[in-house]
């Protein structure tokens, strides 16, 4: 990371928040959780227990039931700031592989009032479709794609948008390890050169302590450190 610990001023922090969709029946209590710039941190547990509504709540498509919640320096992050991959993906499955890339792309790059995406988004669009190895793709119609094609392309849609915080819901499912190895990597890379932050749900946990400066595991309604019998790792939650 570019800034300590004690200097940098976190991209995610959530204090004393409750999430959930009925407030008599609480998904998961998180007293203090942060995540600060350059940082990867992976989120597990099992099905069923909270993982993408935390994700959600923090995206704010879902209300808290309690506490605070900041991101990217406020309650609600400014237009590209945040980068979100769904586990539905929500692609303009007709339009092509360029189209949606683009709408990340003017998102981070173009005025919201241009009806033309700018040159700099014309160009992130490009460079984010060529880091995800779809060049051949970029006028294919995104439902004539595989599965795993099309989680690279809702990679590159975010990547093109240069957001602060990338959120990232089993982003890696449906790639053989070769194609998921290119597609960590160029994440990672941005995270690391542009100081953004990367917050991920990954259900393999194997996978997940690979990728991730901090594993979090959510358990009996609450997120703790990911211990194993020989180390703990050190983290502030």
């Amino acid at each position: 990371m570019g800034k300590s610990e004690e200097s940098a001023v976190p991209i995610i922090r959530l204090k004393d928040v409750t999430i959930g969709y009925d407030s008599g029946n609480p998904l998961v209590n998180i007293p203090e959780m942060e995540v600060l710039p350059g940082e990867i941190v992976a989120i597990a547990g099992p099905s069923g227990i909270g993982k993408t509504t935390l994700l959600r709540t923090i995206a704010g498509l879902v209300s808290p039931i309690s506490g605070t919640i900041e991101v990217c320096g406020g309650a609600c992050p400014e237009r590209g700031e945040l980068g979100y991959v769904p586990q539905k993906l929500g692609l303009v499955r007709h339009a092509s592989v360029m189209h949606n890339v683009m709408i990340g792309a003017k998102a981070g790059h173009s005025s919201p009032w241009s009806l033309l995406p700018s040159n700099p988004a014309k160009k992130k669009a490009m460079e984010a479709i060529s880091s995800m190895g779809l060049m051949d793709k970029v006028g294919e119609p995104v439902r004539r794609l595989s599965g795993g094609q099309q989680r690279r392309v809702a990679t590159a849609r975010t990547l093109a948008q240069s957001p602060k915080l990338i959120m990232a819901d089993e982003f890696l499912s449906e790639l053989d390890e070769e194609t998921m190895q290119m597609v960590l990597g160029s994440v990672t890379d941005y995270v690391r050169a542009s100081g953004a932050a990367l917050l991920v749900v990954e259900h393999d946990i194997s996978r997940a302590k690979s990728m991730a400066d901090r594993l979090l595991v959510i358990d009996d309604g609450r997120i703790n450190p990911f211990i194993t019998e020989i180390t703990a790792m050190e983290v502030k939650v």
